[in-house]
């Protein structure tokens, strides 16, 4: 049998297994000493029961007319009888028997006291200076069977005790850990948007000091939480301005320079303040994904929004570029419409930037499902498990930031959805599929 993982099983079956055995032993103990007991009481009887007959028999013996006549003594009713006895003289010959005395149980006369055989316990007394003997028997089986009958007797109440003291034990243990379970359940709904301390009030005493120890962690890790957002989203909006400002300067000398040699060393700076422009955009959308709200107290149709976006990208890129497939009813999400715009322009400018160009990207809104899928040679598996890590492209030569699909992957775990990255796409030998499972949906229809 495995040991229970959790503190509660572990006490339940320390506790009732300790409880049982504990039981157990002192029925044990019980039966032993009451045993002990029952034998002196048996033998007590056996001895009394021969000092009280003795002296009536020699009475009978003396007042016969007939000497060494063996009689038995008849019984008035039937009935068990547990102690027999037979009565002798110092030749041996029985003189009176009871009447269920069997004369092979009764070996001869050795001494006074008590001898045991195979069968029987006995005691010896005599009379008479040992003219007259007696010997009064009881079976073993008898002792057995009253020894059975206690022993029994003591565990009937255990087979009905324990189980009602294991379930006793359980739920006493149950109930005085119920503030250990609360406190663990509200620390496992923590997480990075929601690093609030966790109420003890009604933990054990032993287990304060680990509260307050988890509590004052989580205050500082939230400090680090929210000093890391506040400098990533400050970063990338102050970078913008001056960014902007420089690529503007740099255009208007690519302009108005006429220096063959200065006009490719300006591109390059284009090109370099450009890609830094998208890296601040990119930071924006991180601090928002990880440090925003996600999730609105109403659910409403994004269909409208990833009109949006893919207008603004075949704008850009061409209608040529990308199909789309929309489902005809509404898209009913409480997903935040900001998040859900971040989450499709990732996703595609993903697509676009790593599939074939000759092969249009596929968007499909169906359902709760996002689907986007691009062309492209199939990735190892090593490398697909690391694309939402930050700063990752995969085995692509291209100039993206490598955030895009760490900020959908950030998006989707604060809003409690879905992101699954599959290569080759599915149904297909090749290609790469991003699957957002949008939380929160409503059925329409």
């Amino acid at each position: 049998m495995r040991t229970p993982v959790s503190l509660q099983g572990r006490l339940a079956l320390a506790l009732g297994v300790g409880l049982t055995m504990l039981w157990l032993a002192t029925a044990w103990a019980t039966a032993s000493l009451l045993r002990h007991k029952m034998n002196e009481v048996f033998d007590s009887t056996l001895e009394e029961t021969a000092q009280r007959i003795l002296p009536l028999v020699v009475v009978d013996i003396i007042s016969r007319e007939e000497q060494g006549i063996s009689r038995r003594i008849a019984t008035l009713r039937e009935h068990e009888e547990f102690f027999t006895y037979i009565v002798r003289d110092k030749q041996g010959r029985v003189l009176l028997r009871s009447h269920a005395a069997e004369d092979a149980d009764f070996p001869t006369f050795e001494g006074l006291g008590f001898r045991q055989t195979a069968t029987h316990r006995l005691y010896y007394d005599a009379a008479l200076q040992g003219s007259i003997t007696i010997a009064v028997a009881e079976p073993l089986s008898h002792r057995a069977e009253v020894a059975r009958e206690v022993a029994v007797g003591l565990a009937l109440p255990l087979i009905i005790a324990i189980p009602f003291g294991l379930f006793g034990v359980f739920w006493i243990v149950r109930r005085s850990l119920r503030p250990v379970r609360q406190f663990s359940t509200a620390l496992a709904n923590r997480g990075a948007r929601n690093l609030s301390a966790v109420v003890d009030g009604s933990l054990p005493k032993e287990i304060k000091p680990v509260a307050e120890a988890v509590n004052a962690l989580l205050e500082r890790l939230g400090r680090a939480l929210k000093a890391e957002r506040s400098f990533t989203s400050n970063a990338a909006h102050e970078l913008r301005t001056p960014v902007a400002a420089a690529l503007a300067q740099t255009q208007r000398l690519m302009a108005e320079t006429s220096d063959s040699n200065a006009a490719p060393r300006a591109a390059e700076i284009e090109v370099a303040l450009k890609r830094l422009t998208r890296l601040s955009e990119k930071l924006m959308q991180l601090a928002r994904a990880e440090g925003g709200r996600l999730r609105r107290d109403t659910a409403s149709d994004l269909r409208p929004v990833l009109d949006m976006v893919l207008a603004d990208f075949n704008g850009m890129a061409g209608p040529a570029r990308i199909q789309s497939t929309l489902s005809t009813d509404p898209v009913l999400s409480d997903l935040d419409p900001d998040a859900f715009a971040i989450v499709v322009r990732n996703l595609i400018e993903n697509a676009l930037r790593h599939g074939n160009g000759g092969t249009p990207v596929q968007v499909a809104l169906t359902g709760d499902t996002l689907r986007v899928v691009n062309d492209g040679p199939p990735l190892p598996a090593q490398t697909l498990a690391r694309l939402t890590a930050r700063f990752e492209r995969g085995q692509s030569a291209s100039d993206g930031s490598g955030l895009g699909l760490s900020i959908v992957k950030a998006i989707a775990d604060g809003a409690q959805a879905t992101l699954e990255l599959h290569s080759p796409a599915q149904g297909q030998t090749d290609g790469f599929e991003a699957v957002f499972q949008l939380p929160g949906c409503v059925e329409t229809g």
